[in-house]
């Protein structure tokens, strides 16, 4: 059985997506294959290079540097978090990210993009990441709060924004299962976005990014809709925050920050059992 982790994005909210992983890594819970986007696929690196606690060191420790996330950051690199900073400084200088790990591991290991020409996902697999952040700042660039950033010949943004939940490309990249961590909670119901007007004039040269934003809360609702019915004939197992967590996209109080982790953390520890049961269930049967 080929086991798949998916990891949805939402910035600082992937706070709680650390909690989980370094559960999972605590209890020696692995998989074949890891998909993430955005926040996801940032955290998903270090899981899969075994680094216990790097990403929550790296939120709580400088979530509030100016370089991390701030306006000043807006106006330099006409991005609110500091790109440079968090795709280059912290891997390569203040946290290091453990390259030989990651790609002599054998779980594979997908980061999501949004082609801005298309309005489309495009997935890069591991070998996009040999030393090289660069797919994983495309991944995290959100949408009106970053610049497009160019790879390979093409125009990336936020994966989250085109397959926000990538469950379907785990499933069709082969995984038998798939647990998949969200940073909402189960009740959520993402609405129309709010810039519109923005977003119009930012993205006039590229019709296809507009549609796809103008369509983003219905992709989000109707890939829910997916999961639901995904779990229900046994194919997927859903870790979620039980009510809405108390930080946004954009949190910076390391205090709140560390509470997402611990909410995380202790939700994946309760379910613990249950996903060693879900990997050793025969094939076709509902959860």
């Amino acid at each position: 059985m080929k086991t798949g982790l998916v990891l949805e994005g939402g910035g600082m909210r992937g706070m709680y997506t650390i909690g989980v992983l370094d559960r999972f890594l605590n209890a020696g819970i692995s998989f074949d294959y890891v998909i993430g986007v955005s926040a996801g696929a940032c955290n998903g690196v270090s899981f899969v290079a075994r680094q216990r606690g790097r990403n929550y060191r790296i939120n709580t420790k400088y979530a509030t540097d100016k370089r991390y996330i701030s306006l000043s950051n807006l106006m330099s690199e006409r991005s609110l978090f500091g790109m440079k900073f968090l795709f280059e400084t912290v891997p390569d200088e203040l946290v290091p990210f453990d390259y030989g790990t990651f790609l002599s591991s054998p779980c594979e290991f997908v980061t999501g993009v949004t082609d801005v020409k298309l309005g489309r996902p495009v997935y890069f697999g591991k070998e996009a990441l040999d030393h090289d952040t660069t797919v994983l700042r495309a991944s995290s660039s959100i949408p009106c709060f970053s610049p497009m950033v160019p790879f390979r010949g093409g125009l990336y943004l936020d994966g989250g924004t085109s397959d926000p939940i990538p469950f379907r490309k785990a499933l069709a990249d082969g995984c038998d299962r798939v647990v998949v961590v969200l940073t909402r909670d189960r009740a959520y119901r993402k609405k129309p976005e709010g810039l519109r007007p923005v977003y119009r004039t930012m993205y006039r040269r590229y019709p296809a990014m507009i549609e796809l934003l103008d369509r983003r809360y219905l992709i989000y609702n109707r890939t829910l809709d997916d999961l639901r019915a995904a779990e229900a004939k046994g194919l997927a197992l859903v870790i979620a925050p039980e009510a809405p967590l108390s930080i946004g996209r954009f949190e910076h109080d390391p205090r709140r920050l560390a509470a997402a982790a611990q909410l995380g953390y202790h939700d994946a520890a309760r379910l613990e059992q249950k996903i060693r049961s879900f990997f050793q269930k025969p094939a076709g049967v509902p959860r």
